[in-house]
């Protein structure tokens, strides 16, 4: 028997201690579109964490300004995906991963469950070395010991949310800006060539027929199209306490959108500034092999000539990698208690997604040293790459889906674009896993 909709009846709410938690002020339209942001922010992080900054410095290096137009495109796809995930999570008070548990089989379940929990993985393996490499580079602290410091996060979050969601969300934008601002600098003096950044901007028949470009072109959209980001992003929304009727649904999922879409263009710039800055630094110069953070620290401050700008490289790195673990932990929660419907401690839940991304890091960092952690970090983006249709084919099948969404199913328009957003996505990946298989075949 159907529930509207839905296989099985609603169970308890998602990230249940924080539920509802964040009152909505009606006094006025700014102050409630202000009680609806930072849920964006915290989505928008995973879309500038380490794994980005690899495959940004890759493809700017070496191919110049050509893939800024995947950048582009990539965050054009993240604004519809984000947008609607967060409606999903708005109107059927689930976020994705309860909505896949009421939806399909166990055994379907299980199998998504398992590829959403590698994709975290992967996610939070980029982000902890990203983290340790700006504390070496800023520092001096080994590798090792900067990825196991990166597990203090657990306690950060735990703190955070125990003073209420809004610090974590203020934390979050916190160091988003700091970003931003480090960026904003490296812009400046790197000098770039503004008529080759815009038409970077503009799509090349080369992304698709150079299978170089395209393997960075795949690893920039895995980067930046995040599969754990659309479960995060379904269950924070439902932290505020708006009206539950059609109207404050309504209210709800237009502002939540405008949120995420001001967020998301944050992010936009900042992954356009990172290939932007390797392009007028590295690839202007002839550095074009230069893919692994430590050589863009080392080559920075030489190549642009002025002091410290190797230093606010580290910096933006050591914000943005702490800002990816902060909301990679609360990631991993939701998706085993959605999935599993099973409730532990969040220290521990958030203290064994840190070992899953930790133990492998530190193994990789004592026998392959730092080249090793670097390609580690491409490959990563990868994976999340291959991963995302499986989080994307839901969101779009559910919100697709009268019966599960009443008056605020997609109209045929969005309902043909998602779908074209997800045979998109499930296209490349299947072409970079044949060109993956020939690779090891040869």
């Amino acid at each position: 028997m159907l529930i509207d909709g839905w296989r099985r009846a609603r169970t308890t709410p998602s990230l249940q201690e924080s539920y509802r938690s964040i009152f909505v002020n009606h006094s006025s339209r700014w102050r409630r579109f202000l009680a609806f942001a930072g849920p964006g922010y915290m989505v928008a992080v995973g879309y500038m964490d380490p794994g980005n900054w690899a495959t940004d410095l890759a493809g700017g290096s070496r191919f110049g300004y050509s893939l800024l137009s995947v950048i582009l495109i990539s965050n054009l796809m993240a604004v519809l995906l984000q947008g609607l995930a967060s409606k999903l999570g708005i109107v059927t008070g689930r976020d994705l991963a309860q909505a896949c548990r009421d939806h399909y089989s166990r055994g379907v379940n299980f199998v998504l469950w398992v590829l959403c929990e590698l994709a975290i993985a992967a996610c939070d393996l980029a982000e902890v070395i990203g983290s340790a490499i700006g504390l070496k580079l800023l520092f001096g602290i080994p590798l090792t010991w900067g990825i196991l410091l990166t597990a203090l996060d657990v306690m950060i979050v735990l703190f955070l949310q125990h003073r209420g969601f809004r610090w974590l969300e203020a934390m979050v934008i916190a160091l988003v800006a700091t970003v931003g601002v480090c960026f904003g600098f490296e812009l400046l003096i790197a000098r770039p060539d503004l008529a080759g950044v815009a038409l970077g901007f503009l799509p090349s028949a080369s992304i698709i027929t150079d299978q170089e470009q395209l393997y960075i072109a795949i690893g920039i959209l895995g980067a930046t199209v995040m599969p754990h980001n659309l479960y995060l992003h379904s269950s924070i929304v439902q932290t505020r306490c708006y009206d539950q009727d059609a109207r404050g649904k309504k209210e709800a999922i237009k502002f939540s959108f405008l949120d995420s879409t001001l967020a998301l263009s944050f992010a936009l710039f900042i992954n356009a500034a990172i290939l932007i800055v390797a392009a007028a630094a590295f690839h202007r110069s002839g550095h074009t092999e230069v893919a692994e953070i430590q050589d863009a620290y080392q080559l920075l401050t030489p190549l642009l000539g002025v002091t410290g700008a190797s230093t606010i490289f580290a910096l933006a790195l050591l914000a943005s990698g702490q800002n990816s673990t902060l909301t990679g932990t609360l990631a991993g929660q939701i998706v085993m208690e959605g999935f599993l419907d099973l409730r532990m401690k969040p220290w521990l839940r958030r203290l064994i997604t840190r070992a899953i991304a930790i133990v492998p890091a530190v193994i990789v960092s004592i026998v392959a040293g730092e080249s090793g952690t670097a390609k580690l970090l491409v490959f990563s983006q990868v994976i999340l790459s291959l991963q995302l249709s499986f989080a994307v084919v839901p969101l779009v099948q559910f919100t697709s889906d009268k019966a599960k969404m009443g008056e605020f199913v997609n109209s045929r328009a969005l309902c043909a674009l998602a779908w074209l957003v997800a045979l998109v996505i499930g296209s490349l990946n299947a072409w970079l896993l044949v060109q993956t298989f020939k690779g090891w075949m040869s």
